[in-house]
């Protein structure tokens, strides 16, 4: 008795201990987080020479004001968990103490231990196995799938615009920003502190310390719900002086958040080989190869470019493009297959897929007409993986500049249009013909369908397939592609379908609702114009 007495004050002690470093623990991190941050490298507004006006400032100081909050609602909810960890720490104390009493008088215990009732448990899980987060749903069509949204720590990219909602705009709504900002911290959670079950090694720090995520290692986010089953998450972080990337996937079951998943993601050797048809347009071509070299070569350096070329002219000229390319890149990662016969894209993605013979491969196919960054080319990599999911962006679609940019003598350079407003573009959700997928899982769905001929038709069988297959379709828009505004010519051979589907297109393409409008009414503005103007010249003279 007198040793069991011993070891219990012992355990008392230890857990008083722990009491005591939990508090310092509690008022370091208060510390931390109220202390000024400093940093020598950075550089401060209004520099000589360059002019920022009023907006800019109070732009800049809602972003860091907005910046703080979310960083203080993440210490109110750390708190709030340091909090909930002393209580119980405390309950363990007290029972203890209660165990030790009880033991001195020679009086048996047994707890019994609280746990969840297992109906509500097999109920929230069944609702995961029930959604589509680990294997593909059949769905009948294009119209069946349930897109994704994507999000940074700040904005958020949208589908869904109304009248209202913009394409990219930071989470207005406080229950919008609360629920990112809780799915990021539970996502961090699952990385700093993971599971037996977990695909994930421990790794350290420089200085052999453990290495800890926090939310600025966040690089993207992907959620969409399922209306009858719970909310989706796919997590992506990632540590600036580390190659892997770290994968997280949540799911709400209109309850707590509960894990899927954690994964670590090795892309350092991902290759991806861009297959892009072509036929004539060689301008284009000479800026995409621009772009190109500028994304791929100096910066990514893991990509393959095959080109599908179809007819004889123009051949030449692209053939100097690539050599041109090559000779001053040192760059010879391409391949250009030339075909002796009429356009056709499918035709074209199935012979460029097939003239591969290195082993499996990522492909993202691609058009001339399509501008990526480097950060696309990892999204690409990070949702595609064989046998298993397929990658379907959804393109950012620049209106004619033209329209957008009237007002200016000269539209501005391409770089300077690659902005998300309304104004200036859409999110082309009906298109599907840019996408990331594993070459075995393309042979093994069929490649695209040889029948369809002409424009359009051949992406959505495509698209389709993988729909009515087990593998999982990822929809989202991506910030890091644009597809660049050209002139569409639908041709007088194309069925009434295509005919359609290409008019469809091409209106959509051509300039944003507003600034249709201020086409269709330009008369009756230059009328008010000249009425206006010569009412002022009439009070002046009078």
């Amino acid at each position: 008795m007198p040793r069991r007495g011993l070891i219990l004050q012992t355990r008392t002690h230890w857990l008083l201990l722990g009491l005591a470093l939990l508090c310092s623990l509690i008022l370091f991190l208060y510390l931390l987080e109220c202390a000024p941050q400093t940093d020598g490298n950075a550089s401060l507004p209004g520099i000589i020479g360059e002019n920022y006006g009023k907006e800019y400032y109070q732009a800049l100081l809602q972003e860091q004001e907005e910046h703080y909050q979310t960083r203080a609602t993440s210490l109110k909810r750390q708190i709030a968990q340091l909090k909930q960890e002393l209580q119980e720490m405390s309950e363990k104390m007290r029972f203890l103490q209660e165990r030790k009493n009880v033991g001195a008088n020679g009086i048996g215990y047994q707890g019994n231990k609280e746990q969840a009732p297992s109906d509500l448990l097999e109920f929230l899980h069944s609702q995961i196995d029930k959604a589509e987060v680990s294997i593909g749903a059949k769905l009948p069509s294009e119209y069946g799938v349930i897109p994704f949204e994507s999000f940074t720590l700040m904005k958020v990219f949208q589908l869904e615009m109304g009248l209202t909602r913009h394409p990219e705009e930071k989470p207005v709504r406080k229950d919008k920003r609360d629920e990112l900002v809780e799915v990021i911290e539970a996502g961090l959670e699952v990385i700093n502190n993971p599971d037996e079950d977990d695909e994930q090694e421990d790794e350290d720090g420089p200085l052999g310390e453990k290495l800890i995520f926090n939310e600025n290692d966040f690089i993207e986010g992907y959620y969409r719900t399922e209306k009858d089953k719970g909310t989706q998450y796919e997590l992506f972080f990632k540590k600036a002086d580390l190659m892997e990337y770290r994968h997280v996937t949540l799911f709400r079951p209109f309850g707590p958040l509960m894990k899927v998943k954690s994964e670590m993601i090795d892309i350092t050797r991902s290759v991806i080989n861009i297959i892009v048809p072509l036929a004539e347009r060689t301008e284009a071509f000479a800026q995409f190869m621009q772009n190109f070299r500028d994304v791929c070569i100096h910066q990514d350096k893991r990509i393959h470019l095959t080109v599908v070329y179809f007819g004889k002219e123009g051949l030449s000229k692209v053939k100097s493009i690539l050599e041109s390319v090559a000779s001053e890149s040192n760059f010879h990662n391409y391949t250009l297959v030339s075909l002796n016969e009429e356009f056709n894209r499918g035709r074209g993605l199935n012979v460029g897929a097939r003239a591969w013979d290195k082993g499996e491969v990522l492909m993202f196919f691609c058009d001339v007409d399509i501008y990526f960054s480097a950060e696309f080319l990892n999204s690409c990599r990070l949702n595609a993986e064989p046998g298993k999911k397929v990658f379907y962006p959804v393109v950012f679609s620049l209106y004619n500049p033209a329209i957008v940019y009237a007002n200016l003598d000269v539209p501005p350079p391409v770089e300077q249009q690659l902005v998300h407003k309304k104004d200036s573009g859409f999110w082309r959700d009906f298109g599907f013909g840019m996408t990331c997928q594993y070459q075995s899982d393309f042979l093994t769905i069929g490649g695209f369908d040889m029948e369809v001929k002409g424009w359009g038709g051949e992406d959505v069988h495509l698209y389709r397939k993988y729909l009515h297959s087990d593998l999982i379709v990822i929809r989202t828009p991506v910030p890091g592609l644009f597809h660049l505004w050209h002139e569409k010519r639908c041709a007088d051979e194309l069925t009434p379908e295509q005919y359609r589907m290409c008019i469809q297109s091409k209106a959509m393409n051509e300039a944003s609702h507003s600034h249709l409008g201020m086409l269709v009414f330009r008369e009756e503005i230059e009328t008010h114009l000249h009425k206006q103007a010569y009412r002022t010249n009439s009070e002046a003279v009078g």
